[in-house]
């Protein structure tokens, strides 16, 4: 059972006049404990990282870098053939800029979570995963990583004594193997659903995969879409089904006890 998690959601993600998501960012940030800021790749702009930066502070919620694929057109959900050195390139550059707009507003980097297609590729890509992590030991010491329990992401980091997040994803479903399962919703998902599901993994450690059967699933944070359609009440049913099971929503670092 658990007593305090993390509670994350993706930010920050349109670009220019165009706004990704039904709720306004500062609605989702009053729910959650961690931020997850677009850098730019796959969705936001530097005006945007500086307003969703400035957001954070102001409701005390945790910094934390978006990475994704140079994919504006797909949302960085669309792989693209690139060898490990260009991708943690990416990366670093990305990470870099938000770093710099939190010293700006006087908000340090709690984390980093590759987006989408980044991210898949990463829990499944060894050689990458190797790389980014070598390269974050360097960077970003203290920096946590952002990933799935079942990943090579997780494993390589927790080997090398990288401070580490695993992810509970509520508005994703789950395989048998303990990875998520992409698919377009074709109806608005059940907030009340979404936040039950969510209090049973903290109570029992436990989900129902797609396939109908339950898998133990350890994580230290839960994350929602700001792009998923219902966000602000999926946050807000998550949020209170949470606090009345007694869980405490604090940030990662918190929760990892940094």
């Amino acid at each position: 059972m658990k007593t305090i998690v993390d509670l994350n959601c993706d930010m920050g993600e349109g670009f220019g006049q165009w706004i990704l998501g039904e709720a306004p960012d500062e609605e989702i940030m009053a729910l959650i404990s961690s931020a997850n800021v677009a850098t730019g790749f796959h969705a936001g702009d530097p005006n945007t990282m500086d307003r969703v930066v400035q957001l954070a502070k102001a409701h005390g919620v945790a910094l934390g870098a978006h990475p994704g694929y140079r994919d504006l057109q797909g949302f960085g959900r669309r792989a693209i053939q690139m060898n490990a050195d260009e991708l943690v390139n990416d990366i670093v550059y990305q990470v870099g800029a938000l770093r710099e707009f939190g010293r700006r507003h006087g908000i340090g980097l709690q984390h980093i979570k590759p987006h989408g297609a980044l991210y898949m590729e990463a829990a499944a890509n060894e050689e990458l995963s190797e790389l980014l992590i070598d390269t974050l030991e360097k960077t970003s010491r203290n920096t946590i990583l952002f990933c799935m329990g079942m990943s090579k992401t997780y494993e390589i980091a927790s080997r090398n004594g990288h401070p580490v997040v695993r992810e509970f994803y509520a508005d994703r479903d789950y395989d048998t193997t303990g990875s998520i399962v992409f698919a377009r919703q074709v109806a608005r998902p059940n907030p009340e659903e979404i936040a039950a599901k969510c209090v049973r993994a903290c109570m029992e450690g436990k989900v129902m995969t797609v396939e109908g059967v339950d898998i133990d699933i350890p994580f230290e944070s839960i994350c929602f879409h700001s792009d998923t359609p219902g966000a602000l009440d999926i946050g807000r049913a998550i949020r209170k089904g949470l606090t009345e099971a007694g869980v405490t929503i604090a940030p990662a670092a918190t929760v990892l006890g940094l």
